[in-house]
């Protein structure tokens, strides 16, 4: 019954919050298995997309998305550690609204609130530096709290070597 809905109406079952209330909306979903309440995550999303104009970047909306539905499935906030690291065409998205505009055709960095309340929960950011250096964009440019690695590719190996597991989506 549920795919004769039009898809307007089957969204309607996504609702953001309890950490992001503006952002990362997710559906309440009848698990096979609940999850523990004691579980524990660190995962890396890797980001090489730009952002839609005018929208978050799907892959940062994405981590919001995983900490809304999981506190709101019992998970305990400070059992989630997300990092993410930015390559590609997305680089541009962690920079600052004028450098942004300066690149985009004077449009606003819609990912930049996003990018700040998720750091205000602990998301750490990272920018490939060779992908920085291939857009132009120096430290200086960046984004508040974004962190630059030497390489994507270095930020991943870090980062797995801190326990955390790449997050395929």
């Amino acid at each position: 019954m549920a795919l004769t809905q039009p898809a307007a109406a089957q969204m309607e079952n996504f609702k953001t919050g309890p950490v992001f209330e503006t952002f990362g909306p997710t559906a309440p979903v009848e698990q096979s298995e609940p999850l523990a309440q004691d579980a524990k995550f660190a995962i890396a999303f890797d980001v090489s997309a730009a952002a839609e104009p005018g929208k978050i970047n799907r892959t940062i909306e994405s981590a919001a998305r995983f900490i809304n539905m999981h506190v709101a499935s019992g998970v305990p906030q400070e059992n989630i550690r997300l990092a993410i690291v930015v390559h590609g065409g997305a680089s541009i998205d962690l920079t600052s609204q004028a450098f942004f505009a300066a690149r985009k055709d004077g449009a606003e960095n819609a990912s930049a609130a996003a990018i700040a309340a998720l750091q205000d929960h602990g998301v750490i950011f990272y920018l490939c530096g060779q992908s920085a250096a291939a857009h132009g964009i120096t430290n200086a440019d960046l984004l508040p709290g974004v962190k630059m690695s030497l390489s994507a590719m270095t930020a991943h190996a870090l980062l797995q070597q801190q326990g955390f597991t790449v997050n395929p989506f």
